[in-house]
């Protein structure tokens, strides 16, 4: 069993269940999924695949092209057009990714004092965003292809009903989340 699942079902699970009412073990709120994506500005092909193959050295799993849903005349995108790509994690690859998130790339980031919570934010997802994807060890070896990647945005979805049961479970996993006046408990 991974150390994270094994830390959620013997710590967490009994913390959250002490800290919040739920009338079935089934509420607890856990990581559904875990998405990737790499947007580029222009429909550039040659940017579009060293994203593409950069998602794929970091996850090790395909990723697939997003598609412009409209057309949009100062980018110069028709509707139909790749734009970007991303990758959805699940189950193993979510746990191995996110002890790869906790453990290898945070503590690289320069000046990262935590993630950035503001009013706007679902209650049930939270995005961050990555600047130097060059952080990641699988990208290190091939500077020449990945050094003018976009920003690799990192979209984690729960099963939270309610802003603080989220906080409760990103402070748990050790995510430091940076302070402001819409964190407290008293709003949401």
């Amino acid at each position: 069993m991974h150390y994270l699942k094994n830390f959620y079902n013997k710590t967490l699970s009994y913390d959250l269940l002490n800290k919040f009412k739920y009338k079935n073990i089934n509420e607890l709120p856990k990581f559904k999924k875990i998405i990737l994506n790499f947007g580029c500005k222009t429909n550039d092909i040659k940017n579009l695949s060293y994203s593409l193959l950069a998602l794929e050295f970091i996850i090790s799993q395909k990723g697939k092209l997003t598609v412009a849903k409209k057309a949009n005349v100062l980018l110069k995108i028709r509707k139909g057009n790749p734009v970007g790509c991303k990758v959805t994690l699940r189950k193993q690859r979510l746990e191995k990714f996110l002890e790869k998130i906790l453990t290898e790339i945070l503590p690289k980031i320069k000046n990262y004092t935590g993630l950035n919570l503001n009013r706007k934010i679902k209650k049930i997802a939270l995005t961050y965003a990555i600047e130097d994807t060059l952080s990641f060890s699988e990208l290190e070896n091939y500077y020449y292809l990945f050094n003018n990647l976009p920003g690799l945005k990192i979209t984690f979805i729960t099963t939270a009903n309610t802003r603080q049961e989220l906080l409760f479970v990103l402070k748990s996993y050790q995510i430091n989340v940076k302070k402001s006046k819409y964190n407290s408990i008293g709003r949401v």
